[in-house]
C-alpha cells in the first residue's frame, strides 16, 4: 500500500475533535432555550463540548463563590459578573454584555391581556400575578421596578406570587396558579412555546435595561472550550439568533 493512501486511511480513523475540550457553563434560567439552540450549533462548529447548568443568577453566583467548578457564567445581570471579577473568581477584562433582556406581561389565555396592559394592571384584573423573586432574579427586579413606577406594588403585593427564576415563574402561569405574569419576552417567543396567548410588551421606559453579562471564570482560564464559547457569543450570526429570540444586543 502506498504511503499517502495509508496516511489517508489512518487519518480517517481519527476523531474529528482532536484537541477538543469540555466546559461547564453556568447559565441564567431566562436564557435556557436560546442556550439550547446555541449549544448544539457551537458543538457542531467547534468540536468542543458544553455542559450547561441552569439556575437563578443569585444561586449560580453563590455556587461559584462556594467553589463550584464552572468555567463560564452567563448571568442575567451585570452586577454578579462584576462582583466575581472584584472578588477574584473571574478573569479581569473578560466580561461583556451578550444580551439585553426584555419583559412582557403574558397570559396563555389569548383573550386576557389587552393592548393596554398598563390598564390591566391598574384595574387589577387578575387573581394572582407571577413575577420572579427580585432577591434572586434580575427579571424579578425589573418586574418590581415596573410595578413601583406604576405606583402599584403596595396595592397588589398580596396578590403577587414569586418563582425562584423565570422558569418557575412561567410554570406558575402555565399551571393556572397565576392568571398572568411579568416574564422574559424570550420565554414567550420561544419556538417551543405552544401557547402564544396574549401579551403586552412592557415599555422599556418603565424599567432599567436588563444587561446580561458573560464572564470567564478562573476555573476556565486555561480551557480552550470556554474561551472559544465566549468568542462564539460575539459573532454576528449568533447575535442575530439572540435578537430573533427576544433579546436586544449592543
Amino acid at each position: 500500500m502506498k504511503r499517502p493512501l495509508l496516511l489517508t486511511l489512518i487519518l480517517g480513523l481519527l476523531p474529528l475533535d482532536v484537541g477538543a475540550e469540555q466546559a461547564l457553563i453556568a447559565v441564567a434560567a431566562n436564557f435556557s432555550e436560546v442556550m439550547e439552540k446555541l449549544e448544539a450549533d457551537f458543538e457542531q462548529a467547534t468540536g468542543h463540548q458544553l455542559t450547561i447548568t441552569l439556575g437563578s443568577t443569585g444561586k449560580l453566583y453563590a455556587q461559584i463563590r462556594a467553589g463550584a467548578p464552572f468555567d463560564v457564567m452567563l448571568a442575567a445581570d451585570q452586577e454578579r459578573p462584576k462582583l466575581l471579577e472584584e472578588q477574584g473568581h473571574a478573569v479581569p477584562g473578560s466580561r461583556f454584555t451578550y444580551a439585553i433582556g426584555r419583559i412582557t406581561l403574558w397570559s396563555p389565555d389569548p383573550e386576557r391581556i389587552p393592548e393596554d396592559g398598563e390598564a390591566y394592571l391598574r384595574e387589577g384584573l387578575f387573581r394572582r400575578l407571577a413575577i420572579a423573586n427580585p432577591d434572586l432574579a434580575p427579571y424579578g427586579v425589573a418586574a418590581r421596578e415596573v410595578l413601583d413606577r406604576l405606583g402599584l406594588w403596595e396595592t397588589i403585593r398580596n396578590r403577587i406570587v414569586m418563582g425562584e427564576d423565570i422558569g418557575q415563574t412561567r410554570a406558575m402561569i402555565d399551571t393556572g396558579n397565576a392568571d398572568a405574569g411579568i416574564i422574559a419576552l424570550s420565554s414567550v417567543l420561544s419556538p417551543r412555546n405552544e401557547r402564544p396567548g396574549s401579551r403586552w410588551d412592557v415599555p422599556e421606559t418603565l424599567y432599567s435595561p436588563i444587561r446580561q453579562d458573560a464572564v470567564l471564570l478562573h476555573h476556565g482560564a486555561a480551557n480552550a472550550a470556554a474561551a472559544s464559547f465566549l468568542e462564539y457569543l460575539r459573532a454576528d450570526r449568533v447575535r442575530a439568533t439572540i435578537k430573533a429570540l427576544g433579546y436586544a444586543t449592543d
